[in-house]
């Protein structure tokens, strides 16, 4: 069954993260990670000329946020979260076309990002989008111990 007109994640409309965005940003990061960035961490991104950070719309409705750091010709993302209701639609798919769109127009000329190694959905979304696994990162994530999958795609 397709998805109402009004419900397709071509839908999602990006703009760069500000100060206002931030509870909206902090509630999805709480719910989404056992390890969530601070108010201070998005803070310092919103702040960091390397730093793209944006959050998305779905039909009014807050559906995620995203970013990637350019340093030099590498964009690394830093984080790609879709709200729990929007997850499964497709937006985390767009959320990456975008990501990569941006990533290509500062000139980078391949990506990275960390995953965890649990997070089987995301990578298999990875995957799709040409990324493939690079190293791993013993106990990266401190609270749990949670070994990292780099990744690295290249853009050009």
């Amino acid at each position: 069954m397709s998805q109402p007109e009004s419900k397709k994640a071509e839908d999602v409309r990006f703009e760069e993260m500000t100060e206002e965005h931030l509870d909206a940003v902090l509630a999805i990061e709480g719910e989404a990670y056992p390890e969530p960035w601070t108010r201070g961490m998005f803070q310092d991104e919103i702040q960091n000329r390397l730093s793209h950070m944006y959050v998305a719309r779905r039909d009014g409705e807050f559906a995620g946020y995203c970013g990637f750091w350019l340093v030099l010709e590498e964009a690394h993302i830093t984080t790609v979260v879709v709200e729990k209701n929007h997850r499964g639609t497709g937006v985390g798919r767009r959320f990456m076309e975008f990501l990569l769109s941006k990533a290509r127009e500062v000139g980078a000329r391949y990506a990275t990002l960390e995953v965890r190694v649990s997070n089987t959905r995301a990578r298999r979304l990875y995957e799709d989008f040409g990324f493939h696994e690079v190293a791993v990162r013993p106990n990266y994530y401190p609270i749990t111990k949670e070994d990292a999958v780099v990744m690295l795609k290249e853009l050009v």
